[in-house]
């Protein structure tokens, strides 16, 4: 299995640098995420329930009123929309809201699920675009390496492309002889993100220094002019330099308000005197990345979210889904094997009706780590909605999906401590296969369809049964 799916979606969620909301058709609120309300100063209580317009000043009502919904409701989704919401302590704050409301098989279950962006970054990146502009009418060079960088940047989809691009223009811009990009990660270690000819050497570069490259300002400059300056600095940073050929570098912050992302290091194989207008075009790069940067790691943040379950960290049924026709394509042209496991909780929704869905949750967390621990690595786990869970087994005969099927179903089987002995859990479990001479056309929704009848029929013949569909 991958091991992406252990990933804590809960977290993601409560904590995207973006506010998050689900709401009923009607507009009532019926979940938010703690940006949103560490934003606005609400507490859940204040938002949970309500209509989600009350929270707008009264221009931003009337157009939601007049135009938002029908919008929504005309095309399923819409797209950056300003509003101005008005804080717990009511002061206004500009969002851009995004929303989007999913198909349902059944519309009285179909939620809304909105992202709202603090528009004030927006206002922000215009200002910094507005100070480099000012800047480079001393300096044409200058403003062509922020318009580059600004079509480069927004083409990046992930951090690597975004720190190749920004290193390669701070190569040719700054006529440096190697540019390093650190970026930290979610436990603050600096990596190098590019690939520098030095890489090693600049990791032991980052480690010596003898200022915590986390512990500065967000508007911090580091700049070291002669090999003799580093000496003064640290004899340990002047020995690396020089093992580097470089006798001087500037150091410059990329960071997200007060929090440091990361930093762009410029080395220079002389010693070189940097004047204001390159420190404030290194700042001004800086800047152009730290906005990108955040925009592709809310990107990569809202696609995770849209495709693992937010409970259990499972695969979700969309990509189950997809995995499942990729899975197709390869058994048609290598010719090996398919399983699709379908499993359905018994005695699941007694415990949930009988000891509340706090307990309930604790069960499918729990039913999914060991389901996750009982088949293969390169085995997909996903929990298709409520207590039902499709399992991917890839290159797998009627043999093996049997012996992993007989695995989960006792993982499922296994006493859960916290449960009293008069609840218990076990599964009904159907066998889908897809031999790899089969001439039946399968599709991911026949093969699921299949192995779900086959749960059925498993159901049918009481709790903890197991019954297989041949291709």
């Amino acid at each position: 299995m991958t091991g992406d799916a252990a990933v804590g979606t809960d977290d993601l969620f409560e904590n995207a640098p973006c506010g998050l909301l689900v709401t009923t058709t009607d507009d009532v609120v019926i979940r938010t995420n703690q940006t949103f309300l560490d934003w606005t100063g609400f507490s859940a209580g204040d938002v949970v329930g309500r209509d989600f317009h009350y929270l707008l000043d009264p221009g931003s009502q009337a157009f939601y009123a007049t135009r938002y919904q029908a919008e929504l409701w005309a095309r399923g989704a819409i797209r950056e929309v300003a509003f101005t919401l008005i804080r717990a302590d009511g002061t206004p704050m500009p969002i851009l809201v995004n929303a989007e409301m999913p198909s349902q098989a059944d519309p009285a279950s179909a939620v809304v699920r909105v992202a709202i962006f603090d528009s004030t970054v927006r206002h922000d990146y215009e200002r910094e675009m507005l100070t480099a502009k000012r800047l480079a009418e001393t300096s044409e060079s200058s403003l062509r390496v922020l318009q580059e960088a600004s079509t480069r940047f927004l083409a990046a989809s992930t951090d690597v492309e975004l720190s190749a691009e920004l290193a390669s223009i701070a190569r040719d811009a700054f006529a440096a002889s190697e540019v390093a990009v650190l970026l930290a990660d979610e436990h603050g270690t600096f990596r190098v993100d590019t690939g520098a000819k030095n890489e090693q050497m600049i990791r032991q570069l980052v480690e010596a220094w003898p200022i915590d490259p986390l512990s500065i300002t967000a508007d911090a400059v580091i700049s070291i002019e002669s090999l003799d300056q580093a000496y003064a600095e640290s004899p340990r940073v002047g020995d690396l330099l020089r093992k580097l050929r470089t006798e001087a570098l500037t150091a410059v912050p990329i960071a997200e308000g007060d929090r440091i992302l990361g930093a762009i290091v410029c080395f220079f194989g002389r010693p070189r005197a940097l004047d204001q207008q390159v420190l404030e075009l290194q700042r001004a790069l800086a800047r152009q990345a730290s906005l990108v940067l955040s925009r592709v790691r809310l990107q990569n943040q809202l696609e995770r979210l849209a495709r693992y379950d937010q409970l259990t960290g499972l695969a979700n049924r969309t990509l189950v889904t997809e995995r499942i026709s990729q899975a197709l394509k390869v058994s048609r042209s290598r010719e090996n094997s398919i399983a699709i496991i379908f499993i359905d909780l018994d005695g699941f929704k007694l415990i949930n009706d009988r000891l509340g869905h706090r307990v309930g949750d604790m069960v499918l967390q729990t039913v999914s780590d060991r389901m996750r621990a009982a088949v293969r690595d390169t085995d997909i786990v996903g929990r298709f909605g409520g207590d039902e869970f499709v399992i991917l087994c890839e290159d797998a005969d009627e043999d093996a999906a049997l012996a992993i099927a007989h695995r989960l179903a006792a993982a499922v089987r296994a006493p859960i401590p916290t449960l009293a002995a008069d609840f218990r859990v076990t599964a009904s479990v159907g066998v889908a296969l897809h031999a790899s001479d089969s001439r039946r056309f399968e599709t991911s929704d026949s093969l699921v369809r299949r192995a779900d009848a086959a749960m059925y029929e498993s159901k049918r013949s009481g709790s903890d049964h197991m019954t297989v569909s041949a291709s």
